[in-house]
């Protein structure tokens, strides 16, 4: 009988062998991110956070961000999904350029965005005078205005996570479907979806955590409103003028849910061993 032949020993990649000179601007790099959360950690007033986050302000503040973020997740899946399935398996014409246009909420200052989506949804604008003058519907400074602006930034991401969960699933499970007599829409919901339900999964909640921690796009679209529009990162930014322990309180509690958020998606964004 012959014996198969041993593996062969594995050899060490000599690029995997970092120069010792590396380590000290990582090290740097990564004292760099850590060091404000540190400091925020360090001067959180520990002692009076429970009353802190029970104020009246904090909480309207809170419940408003989380309304505003779900339903600005929701729109995003009810608009991105569909976007992000036809950037993924329709091919025409112009379909790069569709998809660069559909990550500039990325790289805009949202600040930009937020001009500009007054310049289309306001009252002078060029679907907002037509709302306002046929619906009634005033969308500026409301706040239905704050998930208008919360899904502007944040839909990339989702558009983002689902075109590429659709080009890695599958298609020969959709070709089956079809060739078993199932509609395009029978397919989508019943084949497709399933397939990449993790993606759609992970971003809906990346997308959920952007529209939570929008700032710019907020307040130049919707303002500063309290209990209307006033989201957690613009109370924040209210706090730091006139109470610097509320400003780190209600940091603290965006902070916990990044981490939260990055915790739950470890096994999408590590890849390595």
């Amino acid at each position: 009988m012959v014996r198969p032949p041993a593996p062969a020993p594995r050899r060490r990649v000599p690029g995997r062998q970092a120069p010792l000179a590396l380590f000290v601007p990582a090290g740097l790099g990564l004292a760099f991110l850590l060091l404000p959360l540190a400091g925020l950690l360090a001067r959180a007033p520990w002692a009076t956070l429970p009353q802190r986050l029970a104020a009246p302000g904090v909480l309207t503040a809170l419940r408003l961000s989380l309304l505003t973020a779900t339903g600005a997740t929701l729109l995003c899946l009810v608009l991105g999904v569909p976007l992000a399935w036809v950037l993924a398996r329709v091919r025409f014409p112009g379909r790069r350029l569709v998809r660069a246009l559909v990550t500039v909420p990325l790289v805009l200052p949202p600040v930009v965005g937020g001009v500009a989506l007054l310049l289309v949804f306001g009252r002078r604008g060029l679907l907002g005078g037509w709302l306002d003058a046929t619906l009634g519907v005033t969308l500026p400074f409301t706040t239905a205005g704050v998930v208008l602006a919360e899904a502007f930034v944040a839909m990339p991401f989702l558009v983002i996570a689902v075109e590429g969960a659709l080009r890695a699933a599958d298609a020969r499970y959709e070709e089956a479907a079809a060739t078993l007599g199932a509609g395009r829409w029978a397919t989508f919901t019943h084949v497709t979806l399933p397939l990449v339900a993790p993606g759609v999964a992970a971003g809906a909640v990346l997308c959920w955590a952007r529209a939570l921690g929008e700032f710019g796009a907020t307040i130049t679209f919707a303002g500063n409103f309290p209990g209307r529009t006033q989201t957690m990162p613009l109370a924040v930014y209210l706090a730091l003028e006139t109470d610097l322990e509320a400003a780190i309180v209600l940091s603290l509690v965006l902070l916990t849910v990044s981490v939260a958020i990055l915790a739950g998606l470890r096994d999408r964004w590590v890849t390595g061993p």
